[in-house]
């Protein structure tokens, strides 16, 4: 079956099964699905994002043949989650809308199929699509983010566009797709936003942990406020991964690249645990860009993100049907 690779050869995540995204009866029973957002007309900076759902799909040492025991969890992220990959989406670079409304009929037919979209980006910009997407199944206002980035991207407009990969968040939150107060960013730092975006921030009450707080903190007491913020009063979560939240050194490979971030450890079982504690609806990991990557770092980390998202999924999901699983805490953890 042809995928609809825009870019390079078709191949589908780590060799998990290939679905047709226009029969959905083939796949529902999955529990996950691969969705390919290879976008990045809405880059401010450094672009080649579009060719990231590629370089994700293909990123391991590993045969591809849909299995991945987790050593962590005593789960099989691919096989007892149940993935499936749909491809990527047509979404021409100089096409804003027309891109974007496509990836959000893509999500949000596989959210109404039962099954969790996993999207590959692509830039920050699909994330607009992503939750809109996912709202539209699971509720206007009733799906919260869980937002990883250097960037805020809560910017009214970017060069005069009220579309780009430093505005989808407060799209976002304007459309209604999400609340405000249910919007929890971690890993900021840098030098912008400016004083006024900030204020329209704090007006809708949203939650950002800066790296200087996730530094005096720690990161596992963040994560203890930032679940209690996202799963209150909602009835879903949706995890948003820009790879700039880790430090450059460990993630060059991105199109606005900010020294100081998290450590690809500390994200990683950050992911993970947030999919053990949460009901997740979605997930997209956005901004990796292989032209300036070295020795595929970026990509292994893209491509371990999905990874350890879909074990925390499988080892949730078992423990929900009452079966006996591996004891997550210490030093599963991290620095919790």
């Amino acid at each position: 079956m042809r995928l609809g690779s825009m870019y390079g050869p078709d191949h589908t995540f780590l060799g998990v099964p290939a679905g047709d995204p226009d029969e959905p009866a083939q796949w529902r029973h999955a529990r996950a699905a691969i969705v390919g957002a290879p976008f990045d007309g809405g880059t401010s900076y450094r672009a080649g994002c579009r060719f990231g759902p590629r370089a994700i799909r293909a990123a391991d040492y590993l045969p591809h043949d849909g299995s991945r025991p987790s050593l962590a969890l005593g789960v099989d992220a691919l096989l007892d989650t149940g993935v499936v990959d749909l491809g990527d989406v047509v979404m021409p670079s100089g096409e804003m809308e027309k891109s974007l409304q496509a990836l959000e009929a893509r999500v949000a037919l596989v959210a109404a199929a039962g099954v969790v979209p996993i999207i590959l980006g692509g830039d920050h910009t699909i994330a607009l699509a992503d939750v809109t997407g996912v709202a539209r199944h699971v509720g206007w206002g009733r799906v919260s983010v869980l937002h990883f980035d250097a960037h805020a991207d809560t910017g009214d407009s970017q060069w005069g566009s009220l579309y780009g990969h430093g505005t989808p968040m407060r799209r976002l939150i304007e459309s209604g797709a999400c609340r405000g107060d249910r919007f929890v960013q971690i890993g900021l730092r840098g030098y912008w936003p400016e004083p006024e975006t900030l204020r329209w921030m704090a007006v809708q009450g949203m939650r950002s942990f800066e790296m200087a707080e996730v530094v005096a903190r720690g990161l596992g007491e963040v994560l203890d406020e930032a679940i209690a913020i996202a799963t209150d009063d909602c009835d879903a979560v949706f995890l948003s991964v820009d790879v700039d939240v880790v430090d450059p050194g460990s993630a060059p490979g991105t199109g606005t690249p900010e020294p100081g971030g998290l450590t690809s450890r500390q994200l990683l079982d950050a992911v993970r645990r947030i999919a053990m504690e949460v009901p997740l609806a979605g997930m997209d990991v956005v901004e990796v860009s292989p032209p300036y990557d070295h020795a595929d770092i970026t990509a292994y980390l893209g491509n371990r993100v999905v990874l350890e998202t879909l074990g925390g999924m499988a080892w949730r999901d078992q423990r929900v049907r009452g079966v006996a699983v591996r004891d997550p805490r210490d030093p599963l953890l991290g620095d919790r």
